[in-house]
C-alpha cells in the first residue's frame, strides 16, 4: 500500500510540473461573426482563455456568418494541417461532409460549435466530432415561451425574422415560430438575407417598414444576435415605445443590453457563448491527446429579461457572458 501511495504521489508531482497538456497543438477555430461583435466576443474570450490554460496555439477565423466563407476557411485550415479544426454548422452537413472526412482521414480532429450537424456528429463522433451549442429548436421554443409569458394571446399577430433556410441552423427560428403558433398566434415567417446576416444594420429599415405596414403587430421574434441588438433602433425608427411590441431575441451584446434595460427587448436567449468558445478547445485536447470521442454540451441555459440583466453586466463587459 505504501508503494502504491508513493507511486500516486510521484505521478501527481510529475503532472503538476509538466507542460500544459495541449502544448504543441495548433487549432483553427471558426468564431462566427466579426471580431469583438456582441454575438462573437464572449466566444473569442472563452476560446482564448481555454487555449492559454491548455497551451494550445489558437488560430481564430471570422466569417461575418457567411456559410461560403466558413467552407473556404475550413479548406485554408485543412491545408495548414493543424491538430484540430472547429467549424460551425451554418453551411450544413452536406457541404462539409467530404472536407470533414478528408480531415479525419488525415488524423485532424474536427469538432463543431454554435450550430449542429447531427449527421456528421453521428458519423465522426468516435474521432472527436462533438458539439458545443444550443439545442436549437428547444432554444427557440424557450424564447417564445418567455415572450408568451408577457401577455401574448391567441389571435395576436407576430413575425419571426430568421435564417429559416439554413440547414439545421434554421431550427432556432422554427422552434420560436412553431411555439408561438401552437399558442394560437398568427405568425409571419420572414427570411433574413445573407446581406443582413452579415451586416445587420441593413435590416433596420426593413424591419421598421414591416412594423409600419402591420399596425396590429404584437410581437417580433428572432434568434440572430446581431438583429436582436438592432431591435431598439428598429422600434424607435418605427415610432414605437417600450412594450408596444413584445420582442424576443438571443445573445447579450451591448446594444441588446441597452434594449433590455430600456424595455424595448422583452427577453433574450442566453446561449453561453463563452462555453461555445471554451469547450471546443477542450474537445480538441481531449481527443488529440487522450483519444476521447466527441462530447455534446447544450449551452441553452435560459433567457435574460429586463429584471435580470443588471446582475450580469460586469461579466458581459468583461467579454464572458
Amino acid at each position: 500500500a505504501g508503494a502504491a501511495a508513493a507511486a500516486v504521489a510521484t505521478a501527481a508531482g510529475s503532472a503538476s510540473a509538466a507542460d500544459p497538456i495541449g502544448k504543441g497543438l495548433v487549432m483553427y477555430m471558426q468564431m462566427g461573426g466579426n471580431p469583438g461583435d456582441g454575438a462573437t466576443l464572449a466566444r473569442q474570450t472563452g476560446a482564448a482563455q481555454a487555449a492559454d490554460a491548455l497551451g494550445v496555439e489558437l488560430k481564430p477565423q471570422f466569417s461575418a456568418w457567411a456559410p461560403e466563407t466558413m467552407i473556404a476557411q475550413f479548406k485554408e485550415a485543412l491545408a495548414a494541417k493543424p491538430a484540430c479544426i472547429e467549424i460551425m454548422g451554418h453551411p450544413g452537413s452536406a457541404a462539409f461532409h467530404d472536407l470533414v472526412k478528408q480531415a479525419t482521414d488525415e488524423g485532424i480532429v474536427v469538432t463543431d460549435g454554435n450550430s449542429p450537424m447531427t449527421d456528421l456528429q453521428a458519423e465522426f463522433g468516435t474521432k472527436g466530432f462533438g458539439y458545443a451549442g444550443v439545442d436549437l429548436y428547444a432554444g427557440g421554443a424557450l424564447t417564445a415561451k418567455a415572450m408568451l409569458a408577457k401577455g401574448l394571446k391567441s389571435g395576436d399577430e407576430a413575425m419571426v425574422y430568421g435564417v429559416f433556410s439554413q440547414a439545421e441552423r434554421g431550427q432556432s427560428e422554427k422552434g420560436l415560430a412553431d411555439t408561438l403558433e401552437k399558442a394560437g398566434l398568427k405568425v409571419d415567417r420572414l427570411e433574413i438575407t445573407q446581406e443582413v446576416n452579415s451586416d445587420t444594420s441593413l435590416g433596420v429599415p426593413i424591419l421598421a417598414a414591416y412594423i409600419q405596414a402591420h399596425p396590429n403587430l404584437k410581437a417580433i421574434g428572432t434568434q440572430h444576435g446581431g438583429v436582436t441588438g438592432s431591435m431598439q433602433q428598429v422600434l424607435q425608427k418605427a415610432g414605437k415605445k417600450p412594450g408596444d411590441i413584445i420582442v424576443g431575441g438571443i445573445d447579450l451584446g451591448p446594444a441588446t443590453i441597452d434594449g433590455l434595460k430600456s424595455g424595448y427587448i422583452t427577453a433574450t436567449l442566453d446561449q453561453l457563448l463563452y462555453l461555445q468558445g471554451f469547450m471546443p478547445v477542450v474537445q480538441c485536447v481531449m481527443t488529440a491527446k487522450y483519444k476521447m470521442p466527441g462530447l455534446s454540451l447544450n449551452t441553452g441555459a435560459g433567457t435574460v429579461t429586463p429584471q435580470t440583466i443588471d446582475t450580469l453586466t460586469k461579466l458581459i463587459d468583461a467579454g464572458i457572458r
